[in-house]
């Protein structure tokens, strides 16, 4: 940024990254060229100077890459940034003449300057900015600077490529459509030209805390303010979004937090007490703000030198085992900067020490030596359990826990020993345990900020921090190149002292927390007494013996048959990892703070529960249970029904529950049953195991249930596994094996390019010609996918005397299919199903079968039967092999792992689905994308499917073509088109209408938009609606009305209700896949991207919009606040969402100005204003 002679400033794409992280530190730039304040000292940072050198080095190569291939057209600095016509006439020429590429191209429009890395022209004639980035990943700050030159090619008027790419650090492109960056990127550039100009207008430095700029709080700029102005943000674990909250409550010091009083709104009085109790722990040591003196207050319990502390938890303290002489106390060190060939990052020194204070280094010099490196450590460790079968690892934030196992999976080697020091308790990270028992009068709770509560007089020296240990190591192994091995040894010897400093501190950690367990009469928990009911289960051979097949083969590199053979693999683990995950989650969040774990789906923090029956028997029942109502947050995206069993969660003093978990972390269990209320509570009952007491504690949260049990999967897909191994090198001819390599169905002759008959007729003949393979079909909202599918089973049934199954992720759709074929002629005595639990009454065209019954019923020639993949993986169910044909309802729901279980019972599958609706959902980290739906997996990232996998769907008979034109750009490429129909809605024009709210504040319900979705209601509910030849007023049932966030739904629900419109339904999203109105009316409720809970990609996730708008026929309104708009996004797929929603709202902003204008006028309570 820097100033012209008429004082016009000029900015660059680098200025509009550092708004996008701070737009207060470059105001505060700003103001040290106007000359308004000093400019800032300059500081030095070896990590980022190193990191510079390295990018310089990459983009050096991609240059000599490039000109030993092109002639490239390298264009010079300019002497003075102020004056760089000269350069931006080289670049012009240089375009205009189509040089194949230009290095360093020049752009300047009067108020940004930019230099890009590389512009090159592709076959197409189109020019293509290409960035070189030190980084392994794409980064929306370098995806902003492509973005920045690509619009200044555009405005030259030279043609311009629909894509950007990035070099990366490992050599990979990473290629990104423009129109995913361009509308984000514009409306960032406009926000900091108007910063710029305010400022300039404004004669006064920017001063801290003026909320027209956005402070991240945390930067070195901000952090002098936060200190200087005694910041609220100087509270340890203070967040940014509550400080915002805050300071809407008139509260913005540490001082005016620590003593206020009353609900804030915004935080729940849980966190509020913790923010209000750190904070006066905090300001009892005015060391903590800092000052330089000590002092101690009465109330803060106790004082160390510096440091002011108070156990507010004693029993948290039991999460720490007895002492065992085996003990071991860990620490890794890291380079993240470290390269070799493609791979990034070294775990250079694998450090510890044992109860005696002896000294162990695993050193790694590259990755050859970090696999040995952990080989050697797990190898130690496991000797060391055999002769201290009590012993622990002890260490200090998650750091090491992720990178064992991070580095196990990189290398292939100690996944399981990993995971048996995972699944044993083996690991003990002490951060969690002090987070929860201590309060600290200290901004940090890392290891070296406790260090004056124990370790007393012996002081860090050398090396004292994580970065000087990585700068002093890069250094020693430069020594080491340049022939200096005494020198680097001792800058090694000097990061071993650094390390076994941690490890020690981490073992006086621990006794002083065993000391104050002792002091508070807490039992330390030795490893005896720690039982985990978690099912331990090693790995199938099969899996190891598939893996093994494909090792030698990176990704990048692999063939269609490695691909499968690698999928094949994972898939045979898939349920393992699944469990684990689930597992090692759940006891994390045991040990940890419930506001760290608080927006897990599927998690409610309970605020007041009220006991409704007190414990005892009923009916036939041999155990006690009691019900409760529990009032409290969900977190976004959480769904409970009566068949789940959520972990109740406990804190001290904790009821007598066999819990198999921690005793010192909390206490758990699952013995439940739920009823959603219309109000948003839960009614829940509580059972006692056999063995249990009852108690009178009240739970604190419900944790998600454990994964269900697989059943007979696991065995049907080891089978399959099997005999790919057995056949291999050849592949099998097998329908799931050629969805895994991706190739077009085997067998199929010309139906899905042919023009002739019906979609369900051509979609039978290609199923007929199938050879033990599969056929894909993509039916988007309304076009028939069901319907057609019906036909398709009832003629192959009818005709054909083919033996069908229907599978689906749930019974609900599984029935829906089975209905759908009834409806299509097929006669009901050869359509069946065992009903899913709790709908005997309900009634059914189909016949309703029985575990006896199924046996009799599949003998017939011809049927179709229904179930999930339980039902199709059981051979004593349904044999091998014994169905033609087994149809994939929802396969854009359904995981490869599922469809291979599944797919054991047929030789032929067809995928109805579309992957565009709600995706799946899996717990575990998997080595290949074995929990991606299968439809997903043949999409291969496009939005629409490959005609050469099967047949894309591309009419809607339901969304009107103005409603169908938005859903279409959104989600289906713009090839999805709608069907002519009679369908009007008097007065009201069809299509997307987005109705702009301003709001504040608001996270998960918004009054605001509540009393627009009314207006709307209002307005559209009796107009004359005229379908299928028929006219009537629209009646309340047919709007349906959709929110993200269950608080929102309940906020709607009550409005609607108090307006006298009960008879709309309102839900979130997943409630109304499959279902369909004549209006749709959607709210997001979030009034910004800091307001938003779990992350913007939640809210505007494409999939979730397209089925809440595609619900509509004739028209949908977009109720949302700008607010979500005016962020930057943190991750790429963030990036294109955001970028996608401002194209989806801002054509249609002004689509119905009658509506638009009716809305400015009402009152609070939705009524119209004089």
């Amino acid at each position: 940024m820097f100033l012209l002679s008429d004082r016009t400033v000029v900015h660059s794409a680098s200025d509009l990254s550092a708004a996008a992280s701070c737009e207060w530190a470059v105001m505060r730039k700003l103001d040290s060229r106007l000359e308004r304040i000093q400019a800032p000292p300059a500081t030095t940072d070896d990590m980022l100077e190193r990191a510079a050198r390295l990018g310089d080095r990459h983009e050096e190569r991609f240059l000599e890459w490039l000109r030993t291939r092109m002639r490239v057209v390298e264009i010079p600095r300019p002497e003075r940034s102020s004056d760089p016509a000269a350069v931006v006439e080289l670049t012009t020429t240089a375009l205009q003449s189509e040089a194949p590429a230009v290095y360093q191209a020049a752009f300047f429009d009067g108020r940004f300057l930019g230099y890009a890395d590389f512009i090159i022209r592709n076959p197409d004639g189109l020019y293509e900015v290409y960035d070189t980035k030190l980084a392994r990943h794409a980064k929306i700050t370098a995806l902003l600077q492509l973005a920045a030159y690509a619009e200044q090619l555009q405005k030259l008027g030279i043609p311009t490529a629909a894509r950007v790419c990035l070099i990366l650090g490992d050599d990979s492109v990473s290629e990104h459509r423009l129109a995913d960056i361009l509308p984000v990127y514009r409306r960032r550039r406009t926000r900091l030209q108007q910063l710029v100009d305010d400022r300039v207008a404004d004669s006064k430095p920017t001063a801290w805390g003026d909320t027209r700029y956005a402070a991240c709080g945390r930067c070195a700029v901000c952090e002098e303010q936060v200190q200087l102005h005694h910041d609220v943000l100087l509270v340890a674990g203070l967040r940014v979004t509550q400080r915002a909250r805050l300071l809407d409550a008139g509260i913005s010091t540490i001082e005016q937090l620590a003593v206020s009083t009353g609900p804030v709104i915004g935080l729940s009085e849980s966190t509020l007490t913790a923010l209000r109790e750190q904070a006066s722990m905090q300001t009892a040591m005015p060391t903590a703000i800092p000052t330089p003196e000590h002092t101690t207050d009465p109330t803060t319990g106790h004082t160390s030198p510096g440091l002011a502390w108070r156990v507010v938890a004693p029993a948290a303290l039991g999460a720490i085992p007895a002492s065992d002489p085996g003990d071991i106390f860990f620490d890794f060190e890291g380079d993240p900067l470290h390269q070799e060939g493609t791979a990034w990052g070294l775990d250079y020194l694998f450090g510890l020490v044992e109860a005696d204070l002896t000294f162990r280094s695993f050193w790694a010099h590259d990755l050859t030596q970090e696999r040995q490196a952990l080989v050697d450590f797990l190898d130690y460790v496991g000797e060391r359990r055999r002769a201290y079968p009590g012993m622990h690892i002890y260490h200090y934030a998650s750091y090491e826990r992720t990178h064992l196992l991070s580095i196990a999976a990189r290398h292939g080697v100690g996944e399981e020993a990993v995971d048996d020091l995972l699944r044993n308790g083996v690991l003990i990270d002490l951060y969690p345990i002090v987070k929860q028992s201590l309060r600290v009068g200290s901004r940090s709770y890392s290891l070296k900020k406790l260090e004056p509560l124990y370790m007393g007089d012996r002081a860090r020296t050398g090396v004292t921090n994580a970065a000087d240990s990585i700068t002093e190591y890069v250094r020693s192994r430069d020594l080491f190149d340049e022939g200096q091995a005494d020198d680097a040894a001792q800058v090694l010897a000097e990061i071993a002292t650094y390390n076994e400093y941690d490890c020690v501190s981490t073992l006086a950690l621990r006794d002083w927390l065993l000391e104050r367990a002792a002091e508070n009469s807490v039992r330390a928990v030795g490893r005896d007494a720690l039982v985990l009911d978690v099912p331990l289960t090693e790995p199938d051979p099969v899996y190891v013996e598939l893996a093994a097949l494909v090792a030698d083969f990176p990704a990048g590199e692999r063939t269609a048959d490695h691909t499968a053979i690698a999928l094949a693999s994972a898939a045979i683990d898939y349920h393992r990892r699944e469990g684990k995950s689930f597992w090692w989650d759940h006891f994390a969040r045991l040990a940890a703070p419930v506001e760290d774990w608080a927006d897990t789906r599927n998690v409610f923090v309970v605020e007041s529960a009220e006991v409704i029956r007190q414990w005892g028997i009923t009916g036939n029942a041999r155990t006690e249970s009691r019900e409760l109502r529990l009032t409290g947050t969900a977190a976004p995206g959480s769904s409970f029904s009566a068949s789940d069993t959520p972990w109740l969660v406990y804190d001290p003093p904790f009821p007598p529950i066999d819990a198999g978990c921690d005793p010192g972390a909390r206490v758990a269990h699952c013995r439940t049953g739920i009823v959603v209320c219309d109000d948003g509570s839960l009614l829940l009952t509580e059972r006692l195991k056999a063995t249990a007491s009852t108690y009178d504690q009240l739970p604190l949260a419900l944790a998600p249930s454990s994964p269900p049990n697989p059943g007979t999967q696991v065995t049907a897909i080891s089978e399959w596994g099997r005999a790919v191994l057995d056949a291999y090198p050849q592949l099998m001819p097998n329908a799931a094996l050629d969805v895994l390599r991706r190739i077009p169905p085997r067998g199929l002759r010309d139906a899905v390019s042919g023009s002739g008959g019906t979609i369900a007729e051509r979609m039978r003949d290609a199923l007929l010609s199938l050879d033990h393979s599969y056929l894909a079909v993509q039916g988007p909202p309304g076009t028939g996918k069901t319907w057609n599918g019906a036909r398709v089973i009832a003629d192959l049934v009818q005709n054909h005397g083919w033996r069908v199954g229907v599978v689906a992720q749930s019974h609900a759709t599984v029935e829906n299919m089975l209905a759908a074929v009834v409806a299509a002629g097929l006669d009901p005595s050869r359509v069946g199903k065992k009903p899913r639990p709790g709908s005997d009454s309900e009634p059914k065209t189909w016949t309703a079968l029985t575990d006896r019954s199924l046996g009799e019923f599949t003998a017939q020639p011809g049927f179709v039967v229904g179930g999930t993949a339980w039902l199709f993986s059981n051979e004593g169910r349904v044999p091998r092999g014994s169905l033609d044909l087994l149809v994939i309802d929802e396969a854009g729901q359904f995981s490869l792992a599922a469809t291979i279980a599944s797919s054991v019972a047929a030789t032929r599958l067809l995928l109805l689905g579309d992957p565009q609706q709600l995706p799946q959902v899996s717990q575990g980290t998997h080595p290949e994308p074995v929990d991606v739906s299968a439809l997903g997996w043949l999409s291969d990232g496009h939005d629409v499917l490959p005609p050469e996998f099967g047949f894309f769907l591309d009419v809607s008979h339901r969304m009107h073509p103005a409603l169908c034109a938005p859903v279409s750009e959104l989600s289906y490429e713009g090839r999805l088109r709608s069907h002519p129909s009679d369908r009007d809605l008097d007065g009201v024009a069809p299509g997307l209408h987005s109705v702009s709210v301003i709001a504040h504040g608001n996270s998960t319900t918004s009054v605001e938009e509540a009393t627009a979705v009314l207006a709307i209601v209002r307005d559209v509910v009796g107009r004359a609606w005229t379908s299928e030849g028929k006219t009537s007023g629209l009646a309340p049932n047919n709007v349906i009305v959709v929110a993200p966030y269950n608080a929102q739904v309940q906020l709607l629900r009550e409005t609607l209700d108090a307006a006298g419109f009960g008879g709309i339904p309102v839900g979130t999203v997943d409630r109304f896949q499959g279902k369909e109105a004549a209006v749709a009316i959607v709210s997001l409720a979030a009034s910004s991207a800091a307001d938003v809970p779990r992350g913007m990609e939640f809210l505007l996730l494409a999939n979730r919009l397209t089925v809440a708008i595609s619900r509509a026929q004739w028209a949908a309104w977009l109720v949302y606040s700008p607010g979500i708009t005016e962020t930057l996004p943190t991750s790429i797929a963030a990036l294109a969402q955001l970028s996608a929603f401002i194209r989806l709202v801002e054509p249609d902003a002004l689509a119905n100005p009658l509506l638009l204008n009716r809305l400015t006028r009402l009152n609070p309570d939705g009524r119209d204003g004089p």
